[in-house]
């Protein structure tokens, strides 16, 4: 390892992106995640995406590649950031608490047959953990991001992408580049189906 801290960083990442690269079971779930993404949005559901600091920015940054575009023109689809509207996250915080800034927002936008992504490096952030309980009672499909230390997520997810790092800035690059891909794969395969009426 150099001694030079973005050098470092950098060997740390690769280092990480190539055993994900070679995990078949993340590969899996990946494209599983990506299946019951593009169900959803073929069938006019919407994807919810929640996470906190840095996973709050790629929430966004997901969304807005659904919503918008990855690579191609094609039809906007359904999706949205529970992380983004000021007046909403802080009237929850401050009347319900902290740990509900998500939860009422699936229970007021989200509905059965939607997607709940939920983005928790630790899997244990107790706004993404009721996010998650109630949108398992509301009936939406739940999907989580997490890395190594987050596996008690599984319980409350129908598929759980674990990242194989413990380090959570690599754990967040872990998840962009495979949510990259996912909304690749998302794309491809709603641009070959005939246009939606």
């Amino acid at each position: 390892m150099s001694h030079d801290p973005i050098a470092t960083h950098l060997e740390i990442s690769l280092a990480a992106l190539q055993r994900a690269t070679s995990d078949a079971a993340l590969l899996d779930v990946a494209r599983k995640i990506a299946a019951a993404i593009t169900a959803a949005l073929r069938s006019g559901n919407k994807l919810l995406i929640v996470g906190n600091g840095g996973s709050a920015a790629d929430a966004q940054h997901i969304a807005a590649e659904i919503i918008g575009r990855y690579k191609h023109d094609r039809p906007g689809y359904a999706a949205l950031a529970l992380t983004t509207d000021t007046s909403a996250l802080t009237s929850i915080a401050n009347d319900y608490g902290f740990e509900q800034v998500f939860a009422r927002q699936v229970e007021g936008l989200g509905k059965r047959g939607d997607v709940l992504l939920a983005l928790s490096t630790s899997g244990k952030s107790p706004n993404i953990l009721a996010a998650l309980r109630l949108a398992r009672e509301r009936g939406l499909v739940t999907i989580g991001f997490t890395g190594t230390k987050g596996e008690n997520l599984r319980a409350l997810c129908d598929h759980l992408l674990v990242a194989p790092s413990d380090d959570t800035p690599v754990v967040q690059q872990i998840h962009l580049a495979v949510a990259h891909g996912i909304c690749d794969e998302i794309e491809q395969t709603l641009m070959r189906e005939p246009p939606r009426k």
